[in-house]
């Protein structure tokens, strides 16, 4: 005789019964990785920035310690994207890892954006570092080589393109013809760019070097600061090496090779 529970026909499940919460959660994670404008809730934005846990979270939304775009969010459940700036108490915050990333720039690579077509960036040799969006934390011209900073932290980015005593800066500069002496005092003093002087740390002949190989520490942010401090004294330059940035060295950096910062490093930047 057979079983009548085996004949019993079990009713249809439902899509959402097939799968357990943890699965569920999973795959929305995925949806929001693989595309980020689908946006995520604010209160999980917040705490995959480090603010804080979910919970917490919504008592601070609910509180309006949360703006996105520049307008108080008290809503719960409110989805956001990457894109938008969403600030706590004030302070931008980033759902993403942080990323530092040190790179020795070659010579003819545009630091930001392509200007002609096919040509490369600096950014295409750090793209492979982070999954994160990285940007360059000030300039360095094309035809220039040497170190620039990429991060996502915009807090950090920020305070070292905008600090009030610039960030030292330390360059190799070879000339096309000999520096005299006489002009070498002149850097040293300060020269004046369009009415304003520039505050040289430091300007010499390279050891052991021809007289056309210098080297200038300085704090400028200014555009293309070192190269109109040369052409206003009549020289033009061959090659130029930024081999200091901030507490940044090239120590065991080939050009054209990145390597990430060390805790310590980013510590002792937010301390320039």
């Amino acid at each position: 005789m057979k079983d009548p529970k085996k004949n019993k026909t079990n009713p249809k499940t439902s899509p959402k019964d097939k799968f357990s919460k943890k699965e569920v959660a999973q795959s929305k994670v995925d949806k929001q990785i693989k595309n980020p404008s689908a946006g995520m809730r604010l209160n999980k934005y917040i705490s995959n920035s480090g603010v804080c846990s979910r919970r917490d979270a919504d008592i601070y939304i609910k509180s309006g310690n949360v703006t996105v775009n520049g307008e108080v969010i008290i809503e719960m459940g409110h989805h956001v994207k990457l894109e938008d700036e969403v600030k706590f108490d004030g302070r931008r915050i980033n759902p993403e890892p942080k990323a530092y990333v040190l790179l020795n720039k070659p010579k003819s690579f545009y630091v930001t954006g392509s200007y002609e077509k096919g040509k490369l960036t600096a950014l295409d040799l750090v793209q492979n570092a982070s999954k994160s969006k990285l940007a360059p934390v000030g300039k360095l011209d094309t035809s220039a080589m040497g170190l620039i900073l990429f991060t996502n932290d915009g807090t950090l980015a920020k305070k070292l393109s905008g600090h009030k005593n610039g960030i030292r800066q330390i360059y190799q500069v070879e000339l096309t013809k000999p520096l005299r002496e006489s002009d070498l005092e002149v850097i040293k003093d300060g020269p004046f760019i369009e009415g304003s002087k520039v505050k040289i740390e430091e300007a010499a002949f390279v050891d052991n070097r021809p007289k056309n190989i210098v080297g200038l520490e300085l704090r400028s942010q200014r555009a293309h600061i070192v190269q109109r401090i040369f052409k206003k004294l009549g020289y033009e330059i061959e090659k130029m090496d930024r081999v200091i940035y901030a507490n940044l060295d090239k120590k065991n950096l080939p050009r054209g090779h990145y390597r990430h910062l060390t805790r310590q490093e980013v510590i002792n930047l937010g301390m320039v």
